[in-house]
């Protein structure tokens, strides 16, 4: 069994070091052993200064309160696991055939022991994140993944199984929703940090899987998983030193942005749409006849239909009638002129422009 020292044990043992320190072996140097017994300076720039002078380089770490992220970190990391959470249920539901909810529980910092001691029945995937450094896991309760590999054989999405251990074909299929989930991860993880999610190992036994010592601080991302009627758990674990490089990426101010009150916003999006190609139709007109008439059509018969000749005729842009016109030629094309809108253009909307040769239907 492991002994953990307590706080006066270590300050005790410290102590010691330093009495020891100060007898044989120690500094004959006087000048030197005054720089590094010197107590340091009260500014902060005469200290910096000092440490220069000695050619020290270092980071002030406290072992009783590591590296943490902070709210506005945490929180931006929320909205980016709920837009994950949002495109992988879409996916899922496609894939399994079935609707699938993707709700994201918590996003929490905590040791990686800890995270590793809510593991129970799971499957754990090791995920490396490039060009980040290190590995992170993607584990998914061992029930709702039979109950997706289920769904994808054809069955209701209820199988069970007495022990933790998949079959060739139950990893691959379980391999193709893992690589789903990494892909919908890296499109919500773009408005931070590129990377290419990729699968280095599938573990069932979590006891086995080490990524980071014990005591590191990792992110846990927790959500539920409900396929049909099944549900389960899923959760992602980040290390913090893999997102370290990163943390200044992790701002809100970065997926918020100030309303436009000039309409640039509007007048360019405006721009954008205008070069945008739409389907024209000319409808000349339309009739009714049964099954039996249109059986009984030969070449060379005419169908009558409910306008005149004279009458004008509709064109319909994107399916919706937008104007009316005359049909008649172009050169050697047949080609419609327009008369008027049939609904005039709402204050403040976006000019359409049809491009390409109207024509009449044959």
């Amino acid at each position: 069994m492991v002994e953990i020292l307590s706080q006066d044990e270590i300050e005790a043992l410290l102590s010691s070091l330093s009495s020891e320190a100060s007898g044989p072996g120690e500094a004959s140097d006087p000048a030197t052993r005054s720089r590094l017994t010197a107590p340091a300076p009260a500014d902060p720039r005469q200290a910096a200064k000092r440490e220069a002078r000695l050619g020290a380089a270092y980071e002030v770490y406290d072992f009783r309160r590591p590296d943490k992220l902070s709210k506005d970190q945490l929180r931006t990391l929320q909205m980016v696991h709920e837009t994950c959470s949002r495109l992988l249920a879409s996916s899922l539901s496609a894939y399994l055939r079935v609707s699938t909810q993707v709700d994201l529980v918590s996003v929490e910092q905590i040791p990686y022991e800890e995270y590793m001691r809510s593991l129970t029945s799971s499957i754990v995937n090791v995920v490396t994140l490039p060009p980040l450094a290190g590995q992170a896991i993607l584990e998914i309760d061992f029930g709702i993944a039979l109950a997706m590999i289920d769904r994808l054989l054809g069955g209701p999405g209820n199988m069970t199984k007495p022990t933790a251990v998949l079959t060739e074909i139950e990893k691959a299929l379980t391999e193709s929703i893992v690589a789903r989930a990494l892909k919908e991860l890296k499109t919500a993880w773009e408005g931070v940090v590129h990377f290419n999610p990729r699968r280095e190992l599938m573990e069932t036994q979590p006891q086995f899987v080490q990524i980071v010592p014990p005591n590191d601080i990792v992110v846990s991302v927790l959500f539920e998983v409900k396929v049909g009627e099944f549900r389960g758990a899923m959760s992602l674990c980040i290390p913090y030193l893999t997102l370290k490089p990163v943390t200044d990426r992790l701002c809100g101010h970065r997926w918020t942005s100030p309303k436009d009150a000039s309409g640039q916003s509007a007048r360019a999006l405006a721009r954008q749409l205008a070069g945008a190609a739409v389907e024209a139709t000319c409808r000349l007109g339309g009739t009714r006849i049964s099954v039996g008439q249109l059986m009984s059509l030969k070449v060379g018969d005419t169908i009558a239909l409910d306008r005149r000749a004279d009458d004008e005729v509709d064109v319909l842009v994107g399916g919706i009638l937008k104007f009316r016109g005359r049909p008649g030629r172009s050169s050697r094309k047949l080609a419609v002129h327009i008369n008027r809108p049939v609904v005039e253009d709402a204050p403040g909307s976006i000019p359409m422009t049809v491009r390409g040769s109207v024509g009449t239907p044959q």
